[in-house]
């Protein structure tokens, strides 16, 4: 069958369904670095824009039999704005694709997304979305996967949306792709021999883990972590909270408490005082109970091993990053040797997590997974096998890499589901795109297609 590759980045769709026999006939991806990289990858330069090509040169579009996209999903992410279809840049792009579907009428389409997209504005925008695929004519089914029920260790949980024309009379279920997931394979057969080690963590990075392992080592053995992520400003820290946010009080109010790491507010503007508050207890609404949770258990631990803590606290109060203050330990209480484990250096804190899976790779290299017991990041040959899409050329920039990687579609799982989708198993469209194709009997289930 031909397909086409809309918003195509590295290519998982193509990677994966020319695996299975099928012909890409037109790609489009507006980065230029990464038209190249598909060029050299799949000897087809994608076209830019797919907005500018729609608008004036729609005839560029052949026909085809599955049009695949996994569309940019920024205006749907739970970590971005959530503007959905009212964001300017992304926003109509779905409604570019419903326009290709209505004119070129192929017989399948494969889309990724963010999992939120189907909760988005109180499943308004899903619901929106099922109406446009529907109105052209396609009946449709999605569910939620991640790669490590397919066996590749990395958690990264994505929504899949298959459709068929209706005239198919297609019977597709998603449980024959559940039937193949696998067990979890070991992390390590995901890491490197000695050719594409990924990079050394840097000095300073290396110097605020050490803090953090004097902090474990400091405490008594018998002694739990808080269960709670660790906010190590919070340490001495006695500004309030419980009734109204800090930033509430006038400067005469707040001069009798203390700030971060124990700070006295004392006379001080209040700006000045605010400044020597933690950032995330600067707003003017009125704290959620998880933040004064938090806040207690943080301070209850402190006061109870300050003994223990003062010395290596205050050390961690000079850290260069604010957010190297704070530590999210998720893995085994009492199991306290931060290099066992794979680590990230968040926004949020430094996460510490069990070296089962591989963390989802997103779309900036802030968030790389670092192997702790080696001292440095993944590389990004690693990283692409975490995405399924190994033996393909990645852009030289480890940065511009790592973007693409966390943007792509993972090609195993978008193979699973379109090798069940489009065995038909009988008569194929030869030329003539009028006659009707019948699917293969699939035993029809909760979220199957329904005949038409």
């Amino acid at each position: 069958m031909k397909f086409i590759d809309l918003f195509a980045g590295l290519g998982g769709f193509h990677k994966a369904l020319a695996e299975l026999g099928h012909e890409c006939v037109f790609a489009s991806e507006i980065n230029r670095e990464l038209q190249a990289v598909y060029e050299n990858n799949f000897g087809l330069k994608p076209f830019g824009d797919i907005r500018a090509i729609i608008k004036t040169e729609l005839d560029r579009i052949p026909d085809h039999d599955i049009l695949c996209a996994g569309f940019p999903c920024q205006p749907f992410s739970k970590a971005g704005k959530q503007l959905g279809r009212d964001d300017q840049d992304h926003g109509g792009l779905f409604d570019n694709i419903v326009e290709v579907l209505g004119v070129r009428k192929p017989k399948y389409f494969i889309l990724e997304n963010v999992p939120f997209i189907a909760k988005h504005d109180n499943e308004a925008t899903w619901n929106y979305m099922k109406e446009e695929l529907e109105r052209v004519g396609y009946q449709v089914d999605h569910r939620n996967y991640s790669p490590h029920q397919f066996g590749i260790p990395q958690h990264r949980l994505r929504i899949y949306i298959v459709g068929s024309l209706r005239e198919l009379e297609c019977k597709f279920d998603f449980s024959v792709v559940v039937a193949e997931m696998e067990p979890l394979t070991d992390l390590q057969t995901y890491l490197s021999g000695t050719t594409d080690i990924g990079r050394s963590l840097p000095e300073k990075n290396i110097r605020q883990l050490d803090l953090w392992q004097e902090f474990l080592d400091q405490l008594p053995r018998d002694v739990d972590l808080p269960g709670v992520p660790i906010w190590a400003m919070e340490f001495g820290a006695t500004y309030p909270f419980e009734d109204k946010p800090p930033a509430k009080f006038n400067s005469t109010e707040l001069g009798k408490y203390r700030g971060s790491f124990g700070v006295q507010l004392g006379d001080r503007r209040k700006a000045d005082q605010m400044a020597n508050i933690p950032r995330y207890s600067h707003g003017l609404r009125k704290f959620p109970e998880w933040k004064k949770h938090f806040i207690r258990t943080n301070r209850n631990f402190y006061a109870k091993y300050r003994n223990h803590l003062e010395k290596v606290t205050a050390k961690i109060a000079e850290s260069e990053f604010f957010s190297w203050q704070k530590l999210e330990w998720n893995v085994d209480k009492t199991k306290r040797n931060i290099r066992d484990y794979l680590i990230q250096f968040r926004a949020s804190g430094i996460r510490v997590k069990e070296a089962n899976y591989f963390p989802s790779l997103v779309c900036t290299n802030t968030q790389t997974p670092i192997i702790g017991w080696e001292d440095r990041y993944i590389s990004k040959y690693e990283a692409s096998r975490l995405q399924a899409l190994s033996g393909l050329e990645l852009p030289q920039n480890d940065n511009a890499a790592f973007r693409a990687l966390g943007n792509a579609v993972n090609a195993k799982i978008v193979r699973i589901i379109a090798r069940h989708l489009l065995d038909t198993g009988s008569t194929e469209f030869q030329g003539d795109r009028n006659v009707v194709a019948t699917c293969n009997s699939h035993s029809i289930g909760v979220g199957s297609f329904s005949s038409s």
